[in-house]
């Protein structure tokens, strides 16, 4: 008996020895990235982490589908840096087998610029790089350089004919950008240790991930300002906006980039639009089989609970500081039909409702209703009616404060009923071309292509942001400035090149759990190949 307690007694403390051990080494990995990451100037919008190792670049070794997502010019300067400065002898050691985060800036120039950051093997010595510096045949011509209180090095490659600067912002950590401005900006920068710029993976999914992105929504803003013409483009506006962090994984498939995890709200800021749907539950998303073909961007909404959404989006627009315009709307209302307009809305409004921007920038509202032979009367009490099935709304900025911001482009819009669907339009020439579609099922989801996109989606969500990029092309090169749509439409390896792409919401605890998928073209197969 005492050698059976004996033995239990060893085993206990074994498990407790291994167990301390073990979440030591997580909370290490965890405080390692954190004390990187938060090196990297927190007007970042977008940061990607990958293992510098030989087995990543192999998984993508002959695909061009990271050359598409980045550019030709991005990934020949990040294998130049990689190949002739960091696997050179001399270095190699100290940086392969690291964790290295590439983030994206906004700048003054007509281009976003990128930071490197990294944290090399703690026995790393700075008089390496002055060995190098020694070396002949380098390809590589290194100077010191001091930037306030930063010790680093400018790097001009003979190759790219251009120079790369680097820089060792704290203890281990490396730094480096060919922007001048941009590591002058991070050798300044002074972390905020109470500001959270971006959320952390859990240490052991942080392990066990290919790759991970990381996303600060507000600071989207400043990369949209920088790439298009109108900063208020509605192009993803509504996630430009929201107060929260993302934290997700890549999946790899070798034609779509595909990453999924959590995005979290913010709550000591203020609230936005799609913060009204995180009350919800997932739906499943079936409105957009009605997309028409001719969609060029969309932005889906779901909602498990009508009413629910209806007194969240009151209270949003009670804090927005729009309740006296709104409450005066609906007395008005009251007054000259008799109609209680909310209510009555509520009680038949579905799971689903959507804004569709055509390739002719065209806009169609779909809105999914309980039964649309009694909505008909509500709305035609309430409009001015052109024929039987066809009024416009006597009053302005209905949809927006029945349903919600991303309706705010239907001032006095045109409706027409069609099944259980209540359709708006802004002319009725756009309502009778969507009934066109609507009747000869004209849709998105009739073509290979996009049943094979759809297939890599989520089946339930409360948001959705979809564009098709060929359907976009118009619009793009309108809103584009000329530099960035040039790179796009006349480079052989560009965003061009992918059918299209998808940013899902489903709440989860107040939240957001995310699915980003990014769909390249399939090959055209009506070109013959050469025989030999």
């Amino acid at each position: 008996m005492k050698r059976l307690i004996v033995i239990t007694l060893v085993l206990i403390a074994a498990t407790a020895l291994i167990t301390v051990k073990y979440f030591k080494n997580l909370n290490t990995s965890g405080t390692h990235a954190g004390n990187v990451i938060r090196t990297i100037p927190d007007n970042a919008a977008v940061v990607f982490e990958f293992t510098n190792e030989k087995s990543f670049y192999d998984i993508y070794a002959g695909n061009t589908l990271l050359t598409n997502l980045t550019g030709e010019q991005v990934i020949t300067d990040l294998d130049t840096v990689r190949n002739v400065l960091f696997n050179n002898p001399a270095l190699q050691s100290f940086f392969t087998g690291r964790n290295v985060f590439v983030s994206l800036h906004p700048s003054q120039s007509n281009q976003i610029e990128l930071l490197l950051t990294a944290s090399a093997a703690k026995d790393v010595d700075l008089t390496e790089f002055d060995q190098l510096a020694k070396q002949k045949n380098t390809g590589l011509l290194i100077t010191p350089l001091q930037i306030g209180e930063k010790r680093g090095y400018n790097i001009y490659f003979n190759s790219l004919k251009k120079r790369f600067y680097l820089i060792n912002i704290d203890g281990n950590i490396f730094s480096g950008s060919f922007s001048k401005d941009l590591i002058t900006q991070n050798a300044n920068y002074k972390p905020d240790r109470e500001k959270q710029a971006f959320m952390l993976l859990p240490d052991q999914q942080n392990s066990n991930s290919l790759a991970n992105m990381y996303i600060n929504y507000e600071h989207l803003g400043p990369l949209f300002t920088q790439i298009f013409k109108n900063s208020n483009t509605d192009i993803f506006k509504p996630f430009r906006i929201l107060p929260a962090l993302a934290a997700l994984n890549l999946n790899f498939k070798n034609d779509a980039v595909m990453f999924n995890g959590y995005t979290n709200i913010q709550r000591d800021k203020r609230g936005t639009y799609l913060n009204v749907f995180t009350n919800q539950q997932p739906v499943t998303n079936i409105l957009k089989d009605l997309f028409p073909s001719t969609t060029a961007y969309a932005l889906s909404m779901a909602v498990s609970n009508p009413a629910g959404f209806t007194t969240d989006l009151t209270d949003f627009q009670t804090r927005a500081g729009l309740k006296t315009e709104k409450d005066a709307l609906f007395a008005k209302i009251k007054k000259e039909t008799g109609i209680n307009l909310i209510q009555e809305f509520t009680q038949l409004l579905g799971n689903e409702f959507a804004v569709v921007t055509t390739r002719y920038q065209e806009k169609i509202a779909i809105i999914n209703v309980k039964n649309g032979s009694k909505l008909r009367p509500f709305m035609a009490n309430i409009s001015g009616m052109i024929t039987d099935d066809v009024g416009q709304f006597n009053y302005t900025k209905l949809p927006f404060f029945l349903l919600g911001d991303a309706f705010n482009a239907f001032k006095r819009p045109y409706f027409k009923i069609i099944d259980n669907y209540l359709i708006l339009a802004n002319s009725v020439k756009e309502l009778e071309s969507y009934n066109d579609t609507y009747m000869n099922r004209k849709f998105l989801n009739k073509t290979e292509q996009y049943v094979k996109f759809d297939n890599l989606l989520a089946e339930r969500g409360n948001v959705a942001f979809f564009i098709h990029f060929k359907n976009s092309q118009l619009i793009l090169r309108d809103g584009l400035k000329d530099d960035f749509y040039f790179a796009y439409k006349n480079n052989s390896l560009s965003w061009r090149n992918f059918y299209g792409a998808s940013f899902q919401f489903a709440a989860t605890d107040k939240n957001f759990y995310t699915n980003f998928c990014l769909l390249q073209n399939m090959p055209d197969t009506t070109v013959s190949k050469k025989t030999d």
